[in-house]
């Protein structure tokens, strides 16, 4: 085989494992945030990507890696789309709103990495994005941008809490919940009351 031969076959083998591990990581996704770490298996994974349980561990070590790699990949996915602002922070919360209505699987495997891994290694990602919100809502309170009444940490809570409030709330409720949009304007108006705005 030629030289140009031979890489363009190595081109379409990295291609195909690309494409490969994204289908794994696509079904990954709803397998974990449809039963969680312990409740997913990796034989309905590897089968909903149309590969073999030997690739999956070869790409990702473990059922653990893979849990790893998919939520790494929704933090990713998450601050692409929802991004944050410490000088705005009840429009950063209705972000939060419509993203987790949007993607209400994302929002189970959040909870599932809670319940699930309350002890367990830090993912670099979330360290990385707790500590960049955490930062810029720290320099926001020194510059009077932001009140002081609450910790960083706590202001954030607060706010991720009113944002997804909606979304976790029991099923007997959705009967009585209101159209999207109002929802949607109590939670900025909620965050505006807990600024002082």
């Amino acid at each position: 085989m030629q030289l140009t031969g031979w890489l363009a076959t190595l081109d379409g083998m990295q291609r195909d494992a690309e494409r490969t591990r994204r289908q794994i990581l696509v079904a990954a996704t709803e397998e974990f945030a449809e039963r969680g770490i312990a409740g997913a298996r990796v034989d309905r994974i590897a089968t909903v990507a149309g590969c073999n349980k030997a690739m999956l561990y070869a790409y990702y070590g473990s059922k653990d890696g893979l849990f790893d790699a998919v939520f790494t990949a929704y933090v990713e996915l998450y601050l692409a789309e929802v991004g944050f602002d410490a000088e705005d922070l009840p429009t950063y919360a209705g972000r939060v709103f419509d993203y987790f209505e949007r993607n209400p699987g994302h929002l189970r495997l959040a909870t599932w990495y809670r319940l699930e891994r309350p002890q367990g290694a830090q993912l670099d990602a979330v360290v990385a994005v707790n500590a960049e919100r955490l930062g810029a809502l720290k320099e926001a309170q020194s510059a009077g941008e932001v009140p002081a009444d609450f910790s960083p940490v706590a202001l954030l809570s607060l706010i991720q809490s009113i944002a997804t409030s909606w979304s976790t709330m029991n099923p007997e409720y959705r009967a009585a919940q209101p159209a999207r949009t109002v929802r949607r304007q109590a939670v900025v108006k909620a965050v505006e009351l807990l600024l002082h705005r």
